[in-house]
């Protein structure tokens, strides 16, 4: 049997996270479970959270042709919005995750030195402090138009079903997908006050790299779940996790093109570097398929935060496409 020790932890660390993270340099040592509970040294998931509120939010501009009162940019309001929701949010699930988990990561090695399964936090304390974050996030949220209000509060739904889907379905990945994929609705909501069809389309390839990327960092606790009884698609693919990903991440690419072709039809955007930074994605995530590793922990946790750098090239490629059309606009 294999029990993934990233690091022994000291009595005020978590064992699967970095020890050396501001957490630690920053805060007061009374505050650093909660900072533990919410993943603030792990900012890899805020990170993917906000994404494809990100790349929707840089996607809407583009529906429409620039004039003078738009100019085909995000919103740098927006960006900030979702910036601090995501780290709300993310926070907040975590939190969630954690009170309805502890009893099995209590059985987990990389998971039972968490502060709830360690005794570090009590489950008002972790409860109280959800109720801050979604608080926090509830402020953020209210900054937008309505439609997009009530959008938000439909997710909390999925949100609410995620933690419990381990223990019935070998595809969790795929309600981790529906939730955390939810920013690429809102992006395009927050700035259009409706939904379309490309915001529909890149909510779909989102969810397909969501359960990509979280199959990959399932393979970690794929022995240790298989004994406690729970579920996820790195155990249901098993040895077959290379062929899933091509599928999985190809058609998330795919997913992201019809979005775009979309976007531009009878209008001026995306243009060609938004295709650019799609081929460029493709790269990144061949790269990711051909290095891993299933056997080898520290290798899919590399593997898994890379897409973080996946995000910085589809977001950036739709940013010079607003850009590109903004400086030639004669072509279109």
């Amino acid at each position: 049997m294999r029990l993934h020790h990233p690091s022994t932890p000291s009595s005020d660390r978590v064992a699967d996270a970095p020890s050396d993270t501001w957490v630690y340099r920053v805060l007061p040592r009374p505050f650093w479970p909660y900072a533990q509970l919410a993943r603030w040294d792990r900012p890899i998931g805020w990170q993917l959270l906000m994404w494809p509120c990100w790349w929707s939010a840089a996607l809407a501009p583009q529906w429409a042709a620039p004039s003078a009162v738009h100019i085909g940019l995000p919103d740098l309001w927006h960006l900030v919005l979702f910036l601090v929701g995501s780290v709300a949010m993310r926070g907040a699930g975590c939190t969630y995750n954690d009170l309805v988990d502890r009893d099995i990561d209590a059985r987990v090695a990389r998971t039972r030195s968490r502060p709830l399964p360690s005794g570090r936090v009590s489950g008002l304390q972790a409860k109280a402090f959800l109720v801050f974050q979604a608080l926090v996030g509830l402020a953020v949220l209210l900054q937008f138009n309505l439609f997009a209000i009530l959008l938000g509060i439909a997710s909390l739904a999925i949100v609410a079903v995620y933690p419990f889907l381990k223990r019935v379905t070998d595809w969790p990945q795929l309600g981790l997908g529906f939730a955390f994929s939810w920013g690429a609705l809102m992006g395009w909501a927050a700035y259009w006050g409706t939904l379309s069809l490309p915001p529909v389309l890149l909510y779909a390839g989102a969810v397909l790299w969501t359960v990509g990327y979280d199959t990959i960092y399932a393979h970690q606790d794929r022995e240790d779940d298989a004994l406690v009884g729970v579920r996820s698609t790195a155990r249901l693919f098993g040895s077959r996790t290379k062929t899933a990903l091509v599928l999985l991440y190809g058609g998330a690419i795919a997913l992201f093109g019809a979005a775009y072709l979309v976007a531009n039809a009878g209008n001026a955007g995306p243009s060609w570097p938004a295709y650019a930074g799609l081929l460029l994605g493709a790269v990144q995530m061949g790269w990711q398929i051909r290095n891993l590793s299933i056997d080898d922990p520290d290798e899919c946790l590399k593997l898994f935060k890379s897409n973080s750098l996946f995000g910085w090239i589809v977001f950036l490629g739709l940013v010079f496409s607003s850009l590109w059309i903004l400086s030639f606009p004669r072509i279109y």
